[in-house]
């Protein structure tokens, strides 16, 4: 409360649709300062503004500058000529290892082409997968789903598979953890993979959606995925099931 006040007395605006985002206009200059509990991140076109903002701030405040951005909430940042290069190799890395996955092959796609994931419910109903039992572990399954959702912050090509395996998280079966292993495998074979933002950029706004047909078996649901992009860098994406069934004309 003291910083946003503190903020806001700098005539920094408050994001109405991100309260952690916070900008200040000046000319033809902006500054962006972006809160997490007690790290901030700060930056902008005008060097003598950001300078006047730490000033400001350490007036306030008891903070210490670390310097450029290289490492943020398991992100990590690489500056070049070319941009900017995102990525969770470490992240990744600490995943792999706490799965116990270090000597494991790693495979080429997040998920088997074809390959339909099931509940128990719809097992039972349809009287199929009775060797595919109840996974005695679900809080270790439900950890890793939530460690790779974050890791979708930075690859967007495991939001679909992920997607898939979170409407599991309440009663998973042995099938659902060894497709879960099998995306860590994936992402062992290409560690370093991220978002890159380059220097020179367009201010053209992409966005592309696509849906398939009642990929969900047991309720009949499709699936919608969008992306949107910035230039050349993508700023949002999304896979989600849709909250009605199938139908047609």
């Amino acid at each position: 409360m003291k910083l946003t006040k503190a903020l806001v007395k700098m005539r920094f605006k408050q994001s109405h649709f991100d309260y952690s985002l916070f900008t200040k206009r000046k000319n033809n200059d902006i500054v962006v300062v972006l809160v997490y509990v007690d790290d901030l991140l700060i930056t902008g076109t005008n060097p003598n503004q950001l300078n006047e903002i730490r000033n400001y701030l350490q007036t306030r405040f008891k903070i210490k500058d670390l310097g450029e951005l290289k490492f943020f909430l398991g992100i990590e940042f690489a500056r070049s000529k070319e941009g900017i290069r995102m990525n969770q190799r470490m992240y990744g890395m600490e995943l792999i290892s706490e799965s116990g996955l270090g000597g494991a092959k790693p495979v080429g796609t997040p998920l088997e082409m074809n390959q339909k994931q099931t509940s128990t419910e719809y097992d039972s109903w349809m009287k199929t997968n009775a060797e595919d039992e109840i996974f005695r572990d679900p809080s270790s399954f439900q950890r890793l789903v939530g460690r790779l959702l974050y890791l979708t912050m930075t690859k967007p090509d495991l939001s679909f598979t992920v997607q898939v395996l979170s409407q599991f998280v309440h009663c998973p079966k042995v099938s659902h953890m060894k497709v879960t292993l099998r995306v860590v495998r994936y992402i062992k074979a290409e560690l370093g993979l991220g978002l890159f933002m380059p220097a020179n950029n367009t201010n053209k706004l992409t966005t592309y959606c696509d849906s398939d047909w009642g990929a969900f078996l047991q309720i009949r649901r499709s699936v919608t995925s969008y992306l949107v992009k910035f230039g050349s860098v993508l700023v949002s994406w999304k896979s989600k099931k849709q909250a009605i069934s199938r139908s047609s004309a």
